[in-house]
C-alpha cells in the first residue's frame, strides 16, 4: 500500500489519492461518456492498495494508465497519456522558452547577467545553458529547505549558484613568484621556471587563465611589481653579454651592480664599458615595456572559461622600490597609458596601485613619481584603481620598510573589491588565499516588511531581529556549501592546488581539499542600505545624520554576527559590501511584485550597491567620503569608494590625486575614479563629451563609450542588464 511520494524536486510526501481521482476525472470529462465515479474509485483503490510503500509519481502514474487501458474505457486512458503529455511539455516550455532566448540572442535578463561574458557567442551559449539548467538541480537537491525558502522569497542570493555542483571556489590571489621558480603542471600541460622577463609575463598570463578556468570568479596577482623584478635583473645580464660580445668587451663584472634605476638614454657620446653599460640597459627596457605590452595584450585577448570570456584579472603593484620594481611598475604604466591595439583602453587586468606613506605617496617618498605617472593614467584610462596600506585595517604589524618580502605582509584586493586579509586559520596575509563562496542579503525587503510599524522603536528593533533570522540562515547556508566544497579532490584543481593556495603542496591528488580552504573566506554580503534606511526612517544616510547613524548600527550589527559565526562555524566569515550586477534588480523585481512601486525605495529598478550613496544623490566628493568611509573598516570582505568625475580628465590627473587624498583622510580602504571617455572606433579620436554618437574627426559612427560596471571596464553597454543601465542613467558628477 502507497504511504508515501516523491516528487520530481526530490521531496517526499504523503499519499493523497484524491490527485490521481482527479487527474482521472479530467481524462473523462475529454470523453464523450463523460465521469465514472465508480470507476475513479476502483481504480484509485486498486492503485493506492496494490502499490509500494514509497512510489514516484511517474510510477504511480504508470499504474493510472494501465488500470485503464484494462477497462472498458481505453478512451479514457488515451486521454489520461495526452494530459500527462502536456502536463510534461508545460513543464519544460519554461526551460524551452529560455533556451530559445538564448539561442536567438535576445537582450536580457538571463543573457545580460554578467556584462564580461559574451553569451551571443557558440561557447558563451553553451555556458548559459549549462548555468541556467544547473541552478534548478541546486535548489532541488543541494540547498537546505530554509535556504531554497529563502531565495525563492526574495531574502537571499547564492552568488555563482550555478557553480555550486562543481565544488569551486570563488578566487585567489596568485602566488605567482611560486610558479616563475618551480613552473608547474595543469592538467595536460606543463610550465618550466621562468628566465626571463618574456617568459614570466606569459606565465603570469597562463597562471591567471589556468586558474579562471577551475574557479567560479576573479583572479589576481597581489605583488605583480616585486614577483616580477627579479626577471628585469636577468635580463639585463643577459644584454650585458650580448653587447659584450658585439664590443669585444667582458661585461660580466656588470651583473650585480647596484642601480638606482633603469633610464634609457641617447649613445652619443658614451664610449667603452660606459657605452655597453647604457646600451645594455635600454635594449632591457625595450623588452620590458614589450612584456608589459604584451602581458597587457594577452590579458585582452586570452579566453577562459570555454573560450566565452576574458580572464577576469587584477595586479597590484606599486611598492617595490629597487630598481628593477620600479621599471616594471613605469613600463606598466607606460603600456597602459599607450593602449592596446590601436590605442584602445584595455579592460583588463584591472590595475590597483597600492597607496602606502613612506612608500609612494608622500613628497620625497622613493616612488612618489611613480605615484604621479599613475595618477596620470587613471585620468586616461580610468585604472589603476588604488588600495590604501595606510588604512587603520589594512595594516600589518610584520611590515618593515626594509624587508625585501614586505608584500607578504601587505593587503591585496580582487579588482572588483573582494578583500581577504585577517586569517583564523592560518599567516595573515592576501597572498596564496581567497574567498570561497557568498550570499548577499536582501536588507531593503527586511526593512519594508517593518514598514507598517508606526513606533519608530519597535519598527528597528522589528526589523533587527528579522535580520538577524536572515543572518543566522546565510551563516548555515555557507556552511553547508563549504562542507560540500571541502569534498573536492586536490587532482579537480590542477593549479590551484598544487601552487597557488596556500598548503596546497602537501596535497596529493586523491586527497581533498579540506585540510586548506578553511584559510579561505566566507562572505556575507548586503545590499541597498541607502533602499533599507529609507524604509526605516524616511531618508538615505547620504541625506540624514540620524539614518547614517543607524547605517553603521545595521552594518556593525552584522561585522558582530559574522565574527560569533566565525566562532559557531570555525570558518573565516567577513562581511562584504556586495559589488551586484546580475543581482543589481532581481531583489527589486520580487519587492515590486510583493509591496508595489514605493517612493525613494522601489521606484528604481535596482537597490543601491552596498553601503553606497545612491548614484543619482547630488553632493561632493567629500561628503560622499564622510558618509562612506565608515563602513570600509566593517566591511572587510570587501569594499570601494566611487566618484565620478566631469570634464576630461586626461589633462586633470590632479583631481585623480585629490580623490586619493580623500581616502587617506577618511581612512578608506579602496577606491576608483569614474569619467566619460569616448573613442572613435575607426580612427582612434578620444575625447570625453557626454552622448557622443558622431565622431568629430572622421564622422564615423562606431564610438566606444567605456564605462565602469562594479569595479570593472566595459566598452560596450550592449551587455548591461537592464537594472545597471538604469543605475548608469541616474548617475551624477560628484562636484
Amino acid at each position: 500500500m502507497i504511504q508515501t511520494v516523491i516528487k520530481r524536486d526530490g521531496r517526499i510526501v504523503g499519499y493523497n489519492e484524491e490527485k490521481i481521482k482527479a487527474a482521472i476525472r479530467k481524462a473523462m470529462l475529454q470523453t464523450a461518456l463523460g465521469e465514472d465515479e465508480s470507476l475513479i474509485q476502483r481504480i484509485s483503490d486498486r492503485v493506492g492498495t496494490t502499490g509500494k510503500e514509497q512510489m514516484t509519481v511517474e510510477d504511480i502514474q504508470d499504474r493510472v494508465e494501465i488500470e485503464l487501458m484494462k477497462s472498458p474505457r481505453k478512451e479514457v486512458a488515451k486521454r489520461y497519456i495526452a494530459y500527462r503529455d502536456q502536463r510534461n511539455i508545460a513543464r519544460r516550455s519554461k526551460t524551452r522558452d529560455m533556451f530559445l532566448e538564448i539561442i536567438e540572442a535576445k537582450n536580457n535578463e538571463i543573457t545580460r547577467e554578467n556584462a564580461n561574458m559574451n553569451t551571443d557567442s557558440p561557447a558563451g551559449m553553451m555556458m548559459k545553458f549549462a548555468s541556467e539548467t544547473t541552478k534548478p538541480f541546486v535548489d532541488d537537491y543541494l540547498l537546505s529547505e530554509e535556504a531554497r525558502e529563502a531565495v525563492r522569497n526574495g531574502y537571499l542570493h547564492i552568488h555563482d549558484k550555478d557553480y555550486y555542483p562543481t565544488k569551486s571556489l570563488t578566487c585567489v590571489q596568485h602566488p605567482l613568484d611560486r610558479i616563475l621558480e618551480y613552473g608547474f603542471i595543469a592538467g595536460h600541460g606543463e610550465s618550466r621556471p621562468a628566465k626571463r622577463i618574456e617568459t614570466a609575463s606569459i606565465i603570469g598570463c597562463i597562471s591567471l587563465e589556468t586558474a579562471q578556468n577551475e574557479m567560479h570568479g576573479g583572479q589576481a596577482i597581489p605583488a605583480f611589481d616585486f614577483y616580477l623584478a627579479p626577471f628585469v635583473r636577468s635580463s639585463f645580464k643577459e644584454e650585458l653579454d650580448y653587447v659584450g660580445q658585439i664590443m669585444g668587451e667582458d661585461m660580466s663584472e656588470y651583473h650585480d651592480i647596484e642601480l638606482d634605476d633603469y633610464v634609457t638614454r641617447p649613445l652619443n657620446g658614451l664610449k667603452g664599458k660606459e657605452r655597453a653599460l647604457q646600451h645594455a640597459m635600454n635594449r632591457t627596457v625595450s623588452r620590458v615595456h614589450q612584456a608589459m605590452e604584451a602581458f597587457i595584450h594577452n590579458m585582452n585577448t586570452i579566453h577562459s572559461r570555454g573560450g566565452n570570456q576574458v580572464v577576469f584579472s587584477s595586479i597590484n603593484y606599486g611598492t617595490d622600490t629597487s630598481a628593477e620594481g620600479r621599471c616594471i611598475i613605469r613600463e606598466l604604466l607606460k603600456s597602459t597609458y599607450e593602449g592596446v591595439g590601436n590605442g584602445a583602453t584595455a579592460i583588463f587586468p584591472i590595475q590597483i596601485w597600492k597607496k602606502k606613506r613612506g612608500v609612494n605617496y608622500e613628497k620625497g617618498d622613493r616612488n612618489r613619481d611613480l605615484f604621479e605617472y599613475a595618477c596620470k593614467v587613471t585620468a586616461r584610462r580610468f585604472f589603476p584603481n588604488f588600495v590604501n596600506l595606510d588604512a587603520t585595517f589594512n595594516r600589518h604589524e610584520k611590515w618593515r620598510a626594509d624587508d625585501p618580502k614586505r608584500y607578504e605582509y601587505e593587503v591585496a584586493t580582487m579588482g572588483c573589491r573582494t578583500r581577504v586579509f585577517e586569517n583564523r586559520y592560518g599567516e595573515k596575509t592576501s597572498i596564496g588565499r581567497g574567498n570561497l563562496s557568498f550570499s548577499t542579503i536582501n536588507i531593503v525587503r527586511i526593512a519594508i516588511e517593518c514598514m507598517a510599524i508606526v513606533d519608530q522603536e519597535e519598527r528597528i528593533r522589528r526589523f533587527f531581529n528579522k535580520l538577524d533570522e536572515v543572518l543566522d540562515l546565510t551563516a548555515r547556508q555557507l556552511h553547508d556549501r563549504y562542507e560540500f566544497q571541502k569534498t573536492a579532490l586536490a587532482k579537480q584543481f590542477p593549479l590551484l592546488m598544487s601552487r597557488l593556495w596556500n598548503g596546497s603542496e602537501t596535497l596529493k591528488p586523491t586527497d581533498t581539499i579540506e585540510s586548506v580552504i578553511n584559510q579561505g573566506t566566507l562572505g556575507i554580503g548586503f545590499i541597498g542600505l541607502a533602499e533599507c534606511l529609507t524604509a526605516l526612517t524616511g531618508k538615505h544616510h547620504g541625506e540624514s545624520e540620524e539614518s547614517q547613524k543607524l547605517g553603521l548600527r545595521i552594518v556593525s550589527h552584522m561585522r558582530s554576527r559574522v565574527n560569533e559565526f566565525s566562532e559557531t562555524y570555525g570558518h573565516n566569515y567577513s562581511v562584504l559590501a556586495t559589488p551586484a550586477e546580475g543581482l543589481s534588480g532581481k531583489f527589486t523585481t520580487k519587492d515590486r511584485k510583493s509591496f508595489g512601486i514605493l517612493p525613494g525605495i522601489t521606484d528604481k529598478i535596482y537597490y543601491t550597491n552596498s553601503n553606497h550613496v545612491p548614484v543619482g544623490y547630488k553632493c561632493s566628493p567629500t561628503h560622499k567620503a564622510k558618509v562612506e568611509a565608515p563602513y570600509h573598516e566593517l566591511t572587510r570582505g570587501g569594499h570601494i569608494f566611487y566618484v565620478e568625475i566631469d570634464g576630461d580628465a586626461t589633462h586633470n590627473p590632479e583631481a585623480i590625486m585629490d580623490i586619493v587624498a580623500l581616502m587617506d583622510k577618511h581612512n578608506m580602504g579602496y577606491s576608483s575614479v569614474n569619467h566619460n571617455r569616448n573613442r572613435c572606433m575607426d580612427c582612434g579620436y578620444e575625447d570625453a563629451q557626454e552622448n557622443l554618437e558622431t565622431c568629430p574627426k572622421c564622422g564615423g559612427k562606431h564610438i566606444d563609450k567605456l564605462q565602469r560596471i562594479t569595479g570593472y571596464l566595459v566598452g560596450t553597454t550592449d551587455r548591461w542588464n537592464a537594472a545597471k543601465l538604469a543605475e548608469l542613467n541616474d548617475r551624477v558628477v560628484h562636484k
